[in-house]
Order: C-alpha cells, then structure tokens, then sequence
C-alpha cells in the first residue's frame, strides 16, 4: 500500500520533539518561522483561518485549557476544576496574579466574556456548536467562573482549550490582541509576515527566545527556497516530498516527522443535487484511486484514510473498505441514480498547495467513469466567503486539520450540510455520555454510517513533517488543530 500503514502511525512517538541543542542557546533569539497559512484577520471568532491559530493559540493567547503536542488536555488558566455530581455544573477556580498585555487583571469576568463570544450567533468559529450545551455562565467570585449545562457535555475542558481568554475591555481584536500569552503582537504586514515580542511580564514561564517572526509565502516552493537561503529557521509543514529531499540526507537541516490530524477530502454540498444522492456520492469515491493520488503527491509519506477520524482520535475504525477503489461499481451506481450517461460539476480548489495539483488528479479519474469536472480555482479569502459562509458551491476540496472534528458532520448547519438525523443523534448524545467509553462507542458507529453514507470523500491523511535549520531545537512536530507552540523553541548562539 501507498503511504504509511495505519499501523505504523498508531505506534508512531506521540510525545516526539525537536532534537535538543548541544550548544548554549541565544535568550534573546528572533525565530523565524515560515508558513503557506496567513491569517485573514485577528480574531478567531471572525474567520481568521487556521493562520491565526498556529501564531496566536498558546503564544499571544491561552485558554482555561490547552491541548498539548501530543494530545493531552492540560491546565493553563485554570488552576482547579470540579463537575457536580449530575455533571451538570463545572466550577473553574483562576489562577492568581495572571494579567493581560494591557496590565489588566485577569478575572472570571473575561472568561466569561470569551465564552460568550464564541457561542454568539455571529461568531464564526467553527467550534461554536460544540459549546452548545452551556446555559448559563456565571461569576459568583473574581476568581470563579460556575459554567451550568442543559445536559452532561463530557468533553467540556477539551471544547474549552478552543476558547481564547480575551481581556472583556479589548474590543474589536481583528487587527489588535490582548491576551495573557508570553508573546505580545508587535507588528503585522499583510501579505507578508507576523511579528510577536517577548512580553516581559509574563505571569509564566520565559520563553527561551526573544521573539517569533511568522513569514508567510504564497506556494510551497518559496517557502522551501526561503529555507535553503537561509531567510527562516523553520516550516511549520512541508506540503510536498520533492521539496522535503533538499533537507535530507545534510547536517544543515533536521527533518521530523510527526502526527498529522490534516484530512484532505473532497466535500459536497449535500443541500443540492445531485450530491444529495448517497449513490452519486460513493460512485465518485469508488471512481477516484486514492492509494495512487497518495502516492502521486506524497511517495512514501502519508497515511490512507477511509473516513474524516484519524488514527489519533479515541473513537477511530478503521474504514478503508467502505467505498473503495471500484470504477466498474462506481459506473453502475451511476446507472441506478439516473447518471448513466455522466455528468458535470465544478470543483472549487484552493489556489494554494496541494489543493491544484489533486484537484488535476481527480478530473482525469472521474473521466474515467464518465464524469465531467470543471476546475475553478479560488484564493483562500474566495473560499471561506463563497464556500463556508454562503455555501455557494458543488464541490470544494479543503484541508480539516482539526482534532476530534466529527462533530461537524452532526451539524447540518455546517458548510457542506450533510444532515442525517441518526448521526445527529449519536454525536449527541456522545457527548452526553457518563464515561469515555460510553462516548467513544456511540461515534465510532456515528464514523461507520458517515463512511457509508460516503458524506464526503476522504482523501488521504497528510504526514506532518517540520523542518528546521540544525542549530534550532524545541519546536513542536504533531501540529495539532494547527497551533504551534513557540516558547520553548531554542537557537544556538
């Protein structure tokens, strides 16, 4: 098989890092980091993209909780917290002596704030749902926030760790931040890069550099170029094996790789025909060889998938059979849904890497089986006011690099509107479960009708691969959710 067994990365280091530094490293370090994932704008409840999320999410903001490189959920904010026998009641205590940039005191009032506006109808963030299950938020000391559920919401500290805590003063943060994070914003020049600043007031930790500059490219063999002229320090992920056999085999560059959480799919629009047929839908999975695709783009690196849960998530099956490679099967469900004679559709792609070179591939394979697709490429901005928010669309392909992101396929409301009552319910109540065991069986059978139903057609697993110069050390490798953790990224003097 193409690409890595699934086996091998269930086993792979979950917990792996950067090589230590031999060398004394440099306090007061800039940290160039170069990425293809520009922020839109500031604010992550404002479809700022995952851009804003690997520069800002545990560097310039915290959360009650974060998700850790390997997975965990772990404290940050939160220096205690306890449910209530029913589950109904979570009471968080805050940590002492935190403040924002602003030198505000951090108080149960912001936190309340922060959820708040991540559960507002106008927010954007695509985790909004998952913090339905709140009532009611309330603030009985400066140093308690009481959260009060509907119903038991058994991964609550998991859906917190998406919640930045914002100071309630800051107003309109689309260009402007005020977090509790070790780095403050320091400057932003759209279209080309981001900078943060040590803040030396911070209530943690130090970092081990003295400041992070995010450089941004438009494709990936700038960003590679970029690297081998020594401009960055890092890529936060390498997008193509031909560009990665530059850094290996030299002691000039490390080369790690990590977990990826990155599904690659292509997604329907489900509202509309005629993707609203199951049929349609598995003959265009059947008819698309995703084992070949892999290989064409990846080699040997990557992972075959056979629905949107990565090996990583709790509740993973292995799905592969379910829609597989089958162009003579895919032909005669054509047939039954009335397309024997084929059809056309138009496939939005985004402009950026490896969204044009796959969206080529699949063409010439639908060809194949008599269906006609009609490339139209748009740039990211394109893609999110067209295809997330107005839902103006027959199919798109798109990167989901989320963490445990079934839940999108139990909202109808979601851009590609798969709506299937049964799996609306088992996402559901999942999350009303007593016990992890309890959750984890209910999605994994939500996961096998998602697959049968062919809601979206998964396209591989990409790997998460990090490479750095050498004398750099401490970056993290999984990327998960797309964060990047950089505080105790070092640099040799």
């Amino acid at each position: 098989m193409t690409g890595r067994p699934l086996t091998a990365l269930l086993l792979a280091l979950a917990a792996m890092t950067a090589p230590a530094l031999a060398q004394d490293h440099d306090p007061d370090a800039t940290i160039r980091i170069g990425s293809l994932y520009e922020p839109q704008n500031l604010d992550n409840t404002k479809g700022a993209g995952q851009g804003i999320t690997e520069a800002f999410n545990g560097n310039v903001y915290q959360g009650l909780f974060r998700l850790s490189d390997s997975g965990a959920v772990e404290p940050v904010l939160a220096e205690s917290h306890e449910v209530s026998e029913d589950g109904l009641t979570h009471t968080f205590t805050l940590k002492d002596g935190v403040s924002f940039h602003s030198g505000d005191p951090l108080t149960a009032a912001d936190v309340k704030y922060s959820i708040e506006r991540v559960m507002a109808e106008e927010s954007q963030s695509s985790r909004r749902s998952s913090l339905a299950p709140i009532a009611d938020i309330r603030t009985p000391e400066e140093n308690i926030v009481e959260i009060a559920l509907n119903a038991r919401s058994i991964s609550l500290p998991y859906n917190l760790s998406y919640v930045w805590i914002v100071n309630d003063a800051a107003g309109d943060i689309t260009d402007s931040e005020d977090g509790t994070g070790p780095y403050r914003l320091a400057g932003w020049r759209r279209g080309s890069s981001l900078a943060l600043d040590r803040w030396d007031e911070y209530w943690g930790e130090a970092p081990d550099n003295g400041a992070v500059e995010f450089r941004y490219f438009t494709d990936a063999t700038a960003l590679s170029n970029a690297m081998l002229t020594n401009a960055v320090d890092i890529i936060t992920s390498v997008q193509s094996p031909d560009l990665l056999a530059q850094f290996t085999g030299t002691p000039d560059f490390t080369v790690t790789e990590g977990q990826s959480t990155t599904k690659v799919l292509m997604a329907y629009n489900t509202r509309k025909p005629p993707f609203d047929d199951a049929k349609v839908r598995s003959a265009i999975a059947q008819g698309i060889d995703d084992e070949k695709l892999l290989g064409a783009i990846w080699g040997d690196y990557g992972t075959l998938i056979g629905s949107f849960v990565p090996p990583t998530d709790p509740w993973f099956v292995d799905l592969r059979d379910v829609n597989a490679y089958d162009p003579e099967n895919a032909k005669k469900l054509l047939e039954e849904a009335g397309h024997g004679g084929g059809f056309a559709f138009t496939l939005d792609t985004p402009n950026y890497d490896p969204h044009p070179i796959v969206a080529e591939f699949i063409k010439s394979e639908l060809a194949g089986i008599g269906v006609t697709v009609n490339i139209n490429v748009i740039t990211a901005n394109e893609w999110y006011t067209k295809i997330y928010q107005a839902h103006d669309f027959q199919a798109t392909l798109q990167e989901h690099v989320n963490h445990r992101d079934i839940v999108f396929y139990g909202n109808p409301d979601f851009y590609w509107g798969y709506d299937n009552p049964e799996v609306i319910d088992l996402i559901d109540n999942a999350e009303k479960s007593a016990t992890t065991d309890e959750r984890d069986e209910k999605l994994k059978q939500a996961n096998r009708i998602i697959a049968e139903d062919a809601a979206s057609d998964w396209l591989y697993l990409a790997p998460q691969i990090v490479v750095s110069r050498a004398d750099v050390s401490g970056y993290p490798v999984n990327g998960l959710n797309s964060q990047f953790f950089v505080s105790n990224i070092k640099k040799a003097k």
